[in-house]
């Protein structure tokens, strides 16, 4: 790659999107610079107008409703399902009005969102389906991939992710050939006819107002290579979510604990507790990193502030954000690690007990 003096946008690029297309069966695999910037593009390329309200589940990742602002639409919370933490159709449904023209379901932690639902109230609805699909790896149900149900979807390889870069990228996936035109144009400065794999024509056309988004050469072979273990990663992933399970099944203080389906890729370990930043102080001092996935919900974030919600409007994610923990798990874990994080938490709830 050094040699050849192409560093971003080349040959390694679109050897990588060619890989992904055939592993998830996606017709058009775009890559960009970050999963963040590939709902953008997907929402301008599938035909967001400016004003355009697009429903987004009040439980994720704050992308998921700034990728609709930086996008020019609105965002319309909706509430989650308590069991599976995604969108709740019906919410949907009841969140849809005159100007709402998408809808966003967001695939998370470990399976993806009711996505049958979904489709479903959008047909009744009228909505155009993006799914936010940036952790949703390996994810499918009936042989379609996550990100293929509807118009489009994403994917995110932020290092942590189940197939993860050394730094920023992300990939746009799509069907339909008129949106992956725009996408690939969008991702380079609206420019259209520029050629993938050798430097761009100099006789290309500006049509869109786009953006630099190209992904890194070095991002895309270093995802190819790990794309040849992604599936033995899955399996190890799947192996040690079971020895969680199976470990917290029953523990005094554990809610709920993430029971494994067909359809299950688990990026994240995520479990309800009772006293979580008390349990996760607990494991911190005995040397066991967590995360919280997300410790407000959008709906009450300052910068969603504007549309008016206050606390309880979306009781499921709000009992979300405040009792969901997610445990270490990784390929490299081994089961003496999971049984130590699990005998720490059954030793945290005793203590409380005593």
């Amino acid at each position: 790659m050094i040699e050849n003096g192409k560093y971003s946008h080349g040959r390694k690029v679109a050897e990588f999107e060619a890989a992904l297309a055939a592993y998830t069966g996606a017709r058009f695999v775009i890559g960009v610079n970050s999963g963040t910037d590939a709902l953008v593009l997907l929402l301008r390329a599938a035909g967001l107008r400016p004003g355009d309200e697009v429903v987004v589940p009040a439980f994720s990742f704050g992308a998921s409703a700034t990728s609709v602002v930086l996008a020019g639409g609105r965002p319309v919370f909706a509430d989650i399902e308590p069991v599976g933490y995604g969108i709740d159709p019906a919410a949907v449904e009841a969140a849809a009005g005159e100007r709402t023209r998408f809808v966003m379901p967001t695939h998370l932690f470990s399976q993806l969102a009711d996505i049958d639902g979904v489709l479903r109230v959008a047909r009744r609805c009228g909505l155009i389906v993006i799914e936010d699909s940036a952790e949703a790896i390996g994810m499918r149900r009936g042989g379609t991939h996550a990100g293929l149900f509807g118009t489009g979807g994403v994917l995110s390889f932020f290092p942590t992710k189940t197939l993860g870069a050394i730094g920023d990228a992300g990939a746009v996936l799509t069907g339909d050939p008129r949106i992956a035109e725009t996408a690939d144009a969008l991702r380079h400065h609206g420019r259209f006819g520029a050629t993938i794999g050798d430097f761009p024509a100099i006789a290309t056309t500006t049509g869109l107002p786009g953006v630099n988004s190209k992904m890194d050469d070095v991002q895309a072979a270093v995802l190819l290579a790990k794309l040849d273990r992604l599936d033995g990663d899955i399996a190890r992933r799947a192996s040690l979510a079971t020895r969680y399970t199976e470990s917290l099944e029953g523990v005094t203080g554990v809610r709920k604990v993430p029971l494994p389906r067909r359809d299950s890729v688990f990026y994240v370990y995520v479990v309800e507790v009772d006293s979580r930043d008390d349990l996760a102080a607990h494991l911190s001092a005995n040397g066991v990193q967590t995360e919280i996935y997300y410790p407000a919900p959008l709906h009450l974030q300052p910068c969603f502030a504007e549309l008016g919600h206050r606390e309880g409007d979306f009781p499921n994610a709000e009992n979300a954000c405040r009792h969901t923990l997610a445990l270490p798990l990784y390929p490299d874990m081994s089961t003496d690690d999971v049984e130590q994080v699990c005998g720490l938490i059954r030793a945290f709830y005793q203590g409380r007990r005593a």
